[in-house]
């Protein structure tokens, strides 16, 4: 069993500052690396900023600053998104630093040779994903993510055999060597593979990039592509080739663990590996492809006007809530429709007069009588089926799980009305009833920690205090 744990997230554009559908994508990979934490596993858990796309070079002209200063207040924009949602994360890797200029350069340099070639090439080119595209993957003409029209582009690139990895990738994938979760993308993958695969640019003419981006190898005149260089972050926030960490998280016996949008795979699931292998390094253990945010059935993005502020949620109603809508309430496989109304539903509903509820009531009785609970000395036990549902990125699930348990102690603390015993005077039996709650609740709240940190620290301390003291609302009306 491998005890250790690399787990990532797709390092977004900072051509404009993030929104709701970046908040999703760190909530989930946060709440897995935090369990596992949870379970006694060695973590580091890496997020960052894609800073080097030609995109940022065009909305900095936009704006009339220089590109630098765009990149800079936009990377500080997603980073403070990670402290406002309590991302916990190890590594914020910034791919316009020096450490992960000279880790690419390495990278690319060990390529095998036979691998790498220089072309004259043209293509269909989408400014919006900064990637070239074959005419039968086009829908109607256009860029079948953006539904924007593509370019014609005719210059000479370094080229990387990605056909010589045909056979290997589909074995990989196949035997789940690499495993791609859901089976759905597993199956688009495997298809996409039994295509064809054709070679891939490995850089862009630098005098087109405007000289934005890491300078190729040994060629002045390129700059590397923007996903092949983005791709490396993930050894470059590590320290490759070096770094204890690298060593540590990649190439020991590590659970190395990408997660991605369903428009990336591509880049991670074929490219990456075919590169990994070209330079002789191990590939990815899993990959879990998450679908989008939606309004009204589209895409939540920049390029369609329909991305919000996640920051705006958080103060309306706080940073656990918000959480809990994106873990519990959204498919992780799936597209899933997200509305202010929707989580204003679930907060009153799920929060309010749910665990909040009983948390509230439970405290407040427990107070009353001066009830105290023994110490934890050992790990409570874990609920049914939550390991399982994490290991399978099933958030969702296992969040129903929990939810069953509050559920089935605020009917069991209406039921057993502990508060005519203590208007009898009978004490003692109201303790022990309150006792039976209490024990589970605060079992809950150690197992609710990776997916609402801060909700579950104040039910937990509050439970653990000798005697019991009335709990903070947790989650006030109105909010």
């Amino acid at each position: 069993m491998k005890k250790n744990l690399y787990i990532t997230t797709t390092i977004p554009y900072v051509n404009a500052p993030p929104h709701i559908g970046h908040a999703c994508e760190l909530v989930q990979a946060d709440a897995i690396a935090r369990y596992a934490r949870l379970r006694g596993k060695s973590v580091r858990f890496q997020t960052g900023t894609d800073e080097n796309a030609f995109k940022n070079v065009l909305s900095a002209r936009a704006v009339g600053i220089p590109v630098k200063q765009l990149v800079d207040q936009n990377s500080e924009r997603f980073r403070s998104l990670c402290e406002v949602l309590s991302i916990a994360y190890d590594q914020f890797v910034r791919t316009s630093e020096s450490s992960h200029f000279s880790a690419v350069q390495t990278f690319l340099s060990r390529l095998k040779s036979d691998d790498v070639y220089t072309q004259e090439y043209r293509g269909l080119y989408c400014n919006g994903c900064e990637d070239f595209f074959q005419e039968r993957d086009l829908v109607n003409g256009a860029c079948p993510d953006h539904s924007a029209p593509v370019t014609e582009i005719s210059e000479t690139n370094h080229f990387f055999r990605l056909s010589h990895y045909e056979h290997p990738l589909r074995e990989l994938i196949a035997s789940r060597r690499i495993q791609i979760v859901p089976e759905t993308r597993e199956a688009e993958v495997l298809r996409f593979i039994d295509r064809g695969l054709t070679d891939i640019s490995l850089s862009r003419n630098a005098e087109r990039s405007a000289g934005w981006g890491v300078p190729f190898p040994n060629d002045n005149d390129q700059v590397v592509y923007v996903w092949i260089d983005a791709l490396v972050n993930y050894l470059s926030g590590l320290g490759y080739p070096n770094g204890e960490h690298y060593q540590r998280f990649w190439e020991a016996n590590v659970d190395r663990t990408h997660i991605i949008g369903k428009n990336v795979w591509k880049f991670h699931a074929i490219y990456w590996p075919a590169l990994l292998l070209s330079a002789g390094l191990k590939v990815p253990d899993k990959i879990f492809v998450h679908g989008f945010l939606t309004n009204d059935g589209q895409k939540i993005s920049k390029s369609s006007g329909t991305a919000t502020d996640p920051t705006i949620y958080v103060d309306e109603f706080g940073v656990d809530a918000v959480r809990y809508f994106l873990l519990r309430h959204t498919h992780p496989f799936d597209d899933t429709d997200f509305s202010a109304t929707r989580l204003a539903e679930v907060y009153d509903a799920d929060l309010a007069n749910g665990l909040g509820n009983l948390c509230s009531r439970l405290t407040k009785l427990a107070e009353s009588v001066g009830l105290a609970l023994p110490n934890n000395a050992e790990e409570p036990l874990s609920p049914a089926n939550l390991d399982e549902y994490v290991d399978q990125f099933r958030c969702d699930l296992a969040l129903e799980v929990l939810w069953t348990e509050v559920r089935q102690l605020n009917q069991l603390l209406s039921s057993e009305r502990p508060w005519t015993d203590i208007k009898a005077g009978q004490l003692d039996l109201a303790r022990e009833k309150l006792k039976r709650v209490a024990g589970r609740l605060r079992d809950t709240s150690y197992w609710l920690a990776p997916f609402l940190p801060a909700t579950a620290r104040i039910i937990y301390q509050s439970l653990s205090e000798q005697p019991i003291r009335k709990c903070e609302p947790l989650f006030p009306r109105g909010a």
